[in-house]
């Protein structure tokens, strides 16, 4: 169970990771076309926030995994 509860953390980070790379893709290569986003570089930076945040979630949820695997 611990292991399964590890792999849909990992699959669930790696997907908001995704999510939040292509907002950043999206406003970089046509930021006149999201016009409710006056401040691009606040949005940007806020998309680059989340992805930060959610690799370190990501990594943390790999040295579990590791020392899930290695106890076996």
């Amino acid at each position: 169970m611990r292991l399964k509860i590890l792999q849909t953390l990992k699959g669930h980070y790696s997907a908001l990771i995704e999510k939040h790379t292509l907002n950043v893709e999206i406003h970089l290569a046509n930021p006149m076309g999201v016009a409710e986003h006056s401040d691009h570089l606040e949005t940007v930076e806020k998309e680059l926030e989340q992805i930060a945040h959610n690799r370190d979630l990501l990594g943390e949820v790999n040295r579990m995994m590791e020392s899930t695997t290695q106890s076996l």
